[in-house]
């Protein structure tokens, strides 16, 4: 997948709003001082971000991990992104990944030694779980919590329901916080292959570590986790190396397969 023409450098990133306290009133007690404690209020909306993480990833409970880098370009209105991901064993690199999330679809291409392809994923199943998995991430850009596209449902004082709507779709998660205001995890109903079927299972991610970047407290490290009939499955290990926010950012429309 490669992605061709850019956004940035015009007037869409030019004219930034910023981030009020009123901008809060209303939300679920802890979704408010979750956004406080991350630092939005002050910070200018974000359109784009652009990070890199690196960690670790295996494709089933008796399969090795493979080492993970990955880089990551998302838009928030309307949501989209590119991941681009290349995965080694002993330190040989093993395989690509790269998904693309626009316009409410998504497509997964990965490929051994960058020939053979042993993922090609599309259909209403696959865009689901890039959905869920798009508004999980919005932790590394949480102004994007505030945004038109979202709607929040109390749960409790350590917990909230948060809805992303796309189009004509939507989806939801519960998110847990602590007393400081922190994300200690994600928590959704999501597709995913397993024993070559598609089926929902619960997805969760834990996060291990939070830290001050770009003057925001964000998680840098944590996991995704299926919570299989039996056993949990932990297949990827994170940890966020940088961000940067209202940068040029690949033009997901004109990216291709």
């Amino acid at each position: 997948m490669e992605a061709v023409n850019v956004i940035g450098n015009d007037e869409r990133l030019t004219h930034r709003a910023v981030v009020s306290e009123h901008d809060l009133d209303g939300l679920p007690a802890p979704v408010g001082r979750y956004l406080r404690f991350s630092g939005v209020v002050g910070k200018p909306w974000v359109k784009t971000v652009r990070l890199k993480y690196t960690g670790s990833f295996r494709m089933g409970p008796d399969k090795p991990w493979m080492g993970l880098h990955a880089a990551q370009f998302y838009r928030t209105n309307p949501p989209g992104f590119l991941w681009k991901a290349r995965f080694s064993m002993a330190g040989v690199p093993f395989m690509a990944a790269d998904d693309l999330y626009t316009g409410g679809h998504s497509h997964m291409l990965g490929k051994l030694a960058g020939l053979f392809t042993v993922v090609d994923g599309r259909g209403e199943r696959i865009d689901q779980g890039t959905r869920v998995r798009y508004l999980q991430e919005m932790c590394w850009f949480p102004a994007a919590y505030l945004g038109d596209n979202i709607s929040w449902g109390a749960v409790d004082d350590h917990a909230a329901d948060v809805t992303l709507h796309d189009g004509d779709t939507s989806v939801t998660g519960r998110m847990y916080f602590d007393d400081l205001g922190r994300m200690l995890s994600f928590e959704a109903e999501r597709y995913g292959e397993f024993g070559g079927e598609s089926v929902i299972r619960t997805w969760t991610t834990p996060m291990t570590e939070y830290a001050l970047i770009n003057d925001m407290n964000l998680p840098v490290a944590g996991a995704g986790v299926w919570l299989l009939p039996g056993a949990d499955f932990a297949y990827i290990r994170v940890q966020l190396q940088e961000i940067a926010y209202n940068e040029p950012v690949p033009e997901l429309e004109s990216a291709v397969v």
